[in-house]
């Protein structure tokens, strides 16, 4: 049986490994942006490896990032991106132009998704409004209540049919039960 710690550090390890795997992978995407020679910013690159912005930015992969920027830029003869990885690079068009396309794309997706959790809601609405009018729910719960007393009356008169024919059996049990007695009484005094 494992104990907790053992299974928090199965929990760490698991974890480490798969942020591990998502810095391979986005560095990974930095060297196939670069090598298409595709503008590389940060949200091409996390679309690329299916990881987060943010991780992007992490160090690490910060620097790799920086790396190929710049040498995408000298590639092209452009004065290179920043000096100082600490200093904020300046955009360049190509890279306003793909954050740009980047952006409309997710703009398109999430519209799509707009409209169709829209007409999910209108089939959902539509299908309550067409749904009975609250006059006839109310003319046909008075009818099932109008049933339900009638029912009730029917069990309760079979109720009591049932008990006064169960108290006629046993009257008629009591009076066979006598017959019989006095029968075999006068079977007695016609044998003396």
């Amino acid at each position: 049986m494992s104990t907790t710690g053992d299974r928090t550090a199965g929990l760490r390890a698991a974890r480490a490994k798969d942020s591990t795997d998502k810095r391979h992978r986005a560095r990974a995407a930095i060297h196939t942006l670069e090598t298409a020679g595709t503008p590389i910013t940060a949200a091409a690159v996390a679309r690329t490896a299916g990881v987060s912005t943010w991780l992007i930015y992490t160090d690490g992969l910060r620097e790799h990032l920086d790396a190929a920027r710049h040498r995408q830029a000298q590639a092209a003869g452009g004065p290179p991106r920043r000096t100082n990885p600490q200093d904020p690079a300046p955009p360049t068009p190509a890279g306003l132009r793909t954050d740009l396309a980047l952006a409309r794309a997710e703009i398109r997706r999430l519209r799509e998704d707009n409209d169709k959790l829209r007409q999910r809601l209108r089939l959902q609405l539509g299908a309550e409004i067409d749904g009975p009018d609250p006059a006839q729910l109310v003319t046909r719960v008075a009818k099932l209540e109008s049933q339900t007393r009638q029912l009730l009356a029917e069990r309760d008169a079979h109720a009591t049919e049932a008990h006064q024919a169960q108290r006629r059996v046993a009257e008629l049990e009591d009076d066979l039960t006598a017959t019989r007695e006095s029968l075999r009484r006068a079977i007695r005094q016609a044998n003396r």
